[in-house]
C-alpha cells in the first residue's frame, strides 16, 4: 500500500473531506494537522494533506472533485 495526497487546504477543508470519505468506507487521515494549523510562515499554502491508500485513489478523487466543485 502507498500513500497518496488528495487533497492540500486548511484544517477544516480536509477534516470536511475526511468525514465525506469516511461516509464512503474510504480510510484517510490528515498529514501535517499541526503545522497547517501555524500562521502562514509555516505554512503558505495551507499546509494540512489529506491522505488515502493507492487502492481506493480514483473513488477518493471523485469525493474531492464534487466537494471542490461545491465550494
Amino acid at each position: 500500500m502507498k500513500l497518496i495526497e488528495v487533497y492540500n487546504g486548511n484544517l477544516f477543508e480536509c477534516q470536511m473531506l475526511q468525514h465525506l470519505l469516511e461516509n464512503e468506507g474510504i480510510e484517510s487521515f490528515l498529514k501535517d494537522e499541526i503545522i497547517g494549523t501555524r500562521s502562514a510562515v509555516w505554512s503558505p499554502g495551507a499546509g494540512v494533506r489529506l491522505m488515502i491508500s493507492d487502492e481506493v485513489v480514483e473513488q477518493a478523487r471523485k469525493i474531492v472533485e464534487e466537494f471542490e466543485s461545491n465550494r
